[in-house]
């Protein structure tokens, strides 16, 4: 698949890029990519949420009313979870919410999610460029010269901190270098923006 390469401004320069069918133009799987997000977000979750049981509610042991006669359940203390400020029954305990999925099926994964967005048109290869000093109004124009609007993703081959500073107080809009692309991000982004020599860099890392 060819693509045009735009500068920073919008315009074309030119050249192109060949998107290899391997990565970009594979049959999406759609389970592979439900799993891999699901871990992804299983994985941000601290799980330490917890409520306090009976054993750890401070209150009178007295026996709330006599055993037989009232008519009425039988209650033992305070603590119990039906009375206000007592214990919460079958409440949360912390847990760990991660788990494992195999190498080859978190990379059909991110290849069935750039697949979609190539399929879908919304991938923009921009040439490499980096920003002299940080600042918030440069890269809004650049987003504006490149018509992008909604959530993007913003794929460049390595670390670039005046990008990341400017970039970070734009709602909606992620940098992420090549090496750690994934499904959730792509998946969540509108547009997917990559950088020339990034191009090289994802094709590179699945075709190993």
């Amino acid at each position: 698949m060819e693509i045009k390469v735009l500068n920073n401004q919008g315009a074309e320069t030119g050249r192109t890029v060949t998107l290899s069918e391997s990565v970009f133009g594979v049959s999406p799987n759609d389970h592979a990519i439900y799993l891999d997000v699901k871990q992804f977000l299983a994985n941000q979750r601290q799980g330490t949420h917890k409520t306090k049981e009976k054993k750890e509610i401070y209150h009178s042991t007295r026996k709330v009313l006599r055993q037989k006669g009232t008519g009425g359940a039988r209650h033992g203390s305070l603590k119990a979870g039906i009375y206000v400020g007592g214990a919460r029954i079958h409440g949360p305990r912390p847990r760990d919410y991660s788990f494992k999925l195999n190498k080859k099926l978190k990379r059909v994964a991110r290849l069935s999610a750039l697949s979609y967005k190539a399929s879908s048109n919304n991938i923009l290869v921009v040439e490499d460029f980096d920003l002299a000093t940080p600042k918030t109004s440069a890269f809004m124009n650049i987003l504006k010269a490149l018509n992008v609007s909604g959530r993007t993703l913003f794929v460049t081959p390595d670390a670039q901190k005046n990008l990341v500073l400017s970039a970070r107080n734009i709602e909606g809009n992620t940098i992420m270098r090549a090496c750690d692309v994934n499904t959730y991000e792509v998946m969540k982004a509108a547009k997917l923006i990559i950088t020339e020599n990034s191009i090289a860099k994802i094709q590179e890392a699945h075709t190993k």
